[in-house]
């Protein structure tokens, strides 16, 4: 089932994105947990060097943790079963703590500012 999220961070905050990351990641989510993995990756590897870049897919990856989250708490409720919610959620969780503890350790200056006050 082809999942397209629609990402109203502008509205709700007033960031403009800067970047394809969301869009990427709706593609990945329709395939697999390994096609995530591999958008990630591929994000990381190309843009770990532009703060501004790399500040967005935290953002990206910590909205979608809270996207499949919320879907796999109300199919508990409704006493269903989504294990792809649960995966996802979970792979999310994952990525953005790899990638914020990358981004606390390696960003400097102006850059790790600019994280720290963008994702606050």
């Amino acid at each position: 089932m082809a999942v397209r999220l629609i990402w109203n961070i502008e509205e709700m905050t007033g960031y403009k994105p800067k970047t394809t990351f969301w869009e990427d990641f709706n593609i990945a989510d329709s395939f697999s947990a390994a096609a995530i993995q591999d958008t990630y990756n591929r994000a990381f590897s190309e843009w770990k060097t532009n703060a501004v870049y790399i500040t967005e897919l935290a953002m990206v990856l910590n909205h979608r943790i809270w996207y499949w989250y919320d879907v796999n708490v109300k199919a508990l409720k409704m006493q269903t079963l989504d294990t792809r919610a649960d995966k996802y959620s979970k792979l999310y969780d994952k990525l953005w703590k790899q990638l914020d503890a990358w981004c606390l350790d390696n960003l400097k200056g102006k850059d790790l500012e600019y994280y720290i006050q963008t994702t606050d």
